[in-house]
């Protein structure tokens, strides 16, 4: 549904928003190693969220990536593919047509359109911190 780099992307952000909240910062090296993506990817993801201000990267000895405690409410996971992915999970065809549409559908758009749908509400409604506290609390897992 994603592409892999919107998948470690969101990885990425849920780890880097669970170490925010034990006011720790957090390398690189350490990233890519705890979502199990190549480092010079996970540099270029990492870039990418930077530069749309959904994370933050702090230079010097005791640098590394951060999140704004008080933005992570804000930050939504559709904020996240939106930056790595642009809109192709709401306007692209199931079945990859460059024309699909409700005049001349393919087989499986008018089921895809709930399914984007529902998509759709999910990531413009659960947040970053919604989704690291429940890291934090025990409820979900980064690795598995």
């Amino acid at each position: 549904m994603f592409s892999k780099a919107c998948e470690y992307g969101i990885k990425a952000a849920i780890y880097i928003a669970t170490k925010t909240n034990e006011n720790e910062r957090v390398g690189l090296k350490n990233i890519a190693e705890e979502i199990d993506s190549p480092e010079a990817f996970t540099a270029k993801i990492l870039q990418k969220l930077s530069r749309e201000e959904i994370i933050t990267s702090v230079k010097g000895p005791h640098g590394g990536f951060e999140i704004n405690k008080a933005k992570a409410q804000e930050i939504k996971l559709r904020d996240i593919v939106f930056a790595i992915d642009g809109n192709d999970i709401y306007a692209g065809c199931a079945l990859g047509f460059k024309t699909c549409n409700e005049k001349k559908p393919c087989p499986m758009h008018n089921k895809f359109k709930e399914i984007r749908s529902d998509l759709k509400e999910m990531l413009e409604s659960t947040s970053l911190l919604d989704l690291s506290n429940d890291i934090n609390k025990g409820i979900s897992f980064l690795k598995i």
